[in-house]
């Protein structure tokens, strides 16, 4: 079992939530910890193509999107500020609420900016190590600990 601060979590985060596209895979070394970018023309190397399949690598899929966009429908029920609560709530209903809620925090609400990052990171990393646990990477003991360890940050 991996040691978590061996492990980068911001990048098997990023992984989780890359919803870009097909033609890529981000993947993970098992005995390492070691993450790698896979692309369908240039391999993980950057010129060699293979078969993802043929790696002893384990992929990252990425979590479906309400995953991600649960995490703004509970920052902005949270924020203590409500007439800013239900406009970032209103930001978020429809296509491209992840950009519009994007939009409405830097150009109306910039002093929550570092709340939703703190809060968005925590989350994500949290993500990263169920991840790891459910796929064997990590221990349930080491997982469950750092997940009680991580909890929500304040809104403020």
């Amino acid at each position: 079992m991996r040691d978590l601060s061996r492990l980068d979590l911001e990048e098997i985060a990023a992984a989780l939530e890359d919803q870009t596209d097909y033609e890529h895979r981000w993947l993970i070394n098992p005995q390492t910890g070691e993450t790698v970018f896979w692309t369908t023309d240039g391999g993980i190397d950057g010129y060699t193509p293979v078969d993802p399949d043929d790696l002893n690598l384990v992929a990252i899929d990425p979590l479906p999107s309400y995953v991600w966009y649960q995490d703004m429908a509970d920052f902005a029920e949270r924020i203590s500020d409500a007439v800013a609560g239900r406009r970032l709530a209103r930001a978020i209903q429809g296509k491209g609420a992840f950009r519009r809620f994007k939009n409405e925090l830097h150009e109306e609400y910039p002093h929550l900016l570092s709340a939703w990052y703190a809060f968005r990171g925590v989350r994500a990393k949290r993500r990263a190590v169920e991840w790891l646990v459910d796929n064997s990477l990590v221990d349930d003991e080491t997982g469950e600990r750092f997940v009680a360890e991580h909890r929500d940050p304040d809104v403020p």
